[in-house]
């Protein structure tokens, strides 16, 4: 098996230092990507897409925080506790975050972004723009706790 590193393509810079979970829609993002690694042409034709699935980093989640089993989401015992792979919390065992954000602009080597919900400073490991093609197929079905978690998250 090949072994290969993973390393950070640029970093968000946005006014949200801390992770607060709600209302990360009021808060305008940049992806900035490494100029020693990427040229201008880097994100050409990304502008024709409206929006654009952004993988990131949870790089300040200690590994003392990571949760491998279950948990009540948000510590709310009022919904049931699942475990780490039925949320979608920073404390993942890998610490990998992503979100589909709408492109707000795309100038040289910095997209504009709106909804993203990563801290100034995250690294960002990918961009992939989101195609209709790769949407589910079919209805998305989730618990009401998932539907309430989301109420005020944008």
């Amino acid at each position: 098996m090949q072994s290969f590193t993973v390393n950070a393509i640029g970093r968000v810079s946005c006014a949200r230092r801390e992770a607060i979970d709600d209302d990360w829609d009021s808060v305008p993002s940049e992806i900035t990507l490494d100029a020693a690694v990427f040229g201008v042409d880097a994100l050409a034709g990304l502008d024709a897409f409206s929006h654009v699935e952004v993988i990131y980093l949870f790089d300040q989640v200690g590994e003392d925080a990571v949760v491998t089993g279950a948990r009540h989401p948000r510590g709310r015992e009022d919904w049931p506790r699942v475990g780490i792979f039925a949320q979608r919390g920073k404390n993942r065992p890998n610490r990998i975050g992503a979100t589909i954000c709408r492109i707000v602009a795309v100038e040289g080597r910095v997209l504009k972004v709106s909804g993203l919900d990563a801290i100034d400073g995250t690294p960002v490991i990918d961009i992939k723009p989101v195609m209709s093609g790769f949407l589910p197929r079919s209805e998305v079905r989730e618990p009401a706790w998932a539907r309430e978690i989301m109420k005020d998250y944008w």
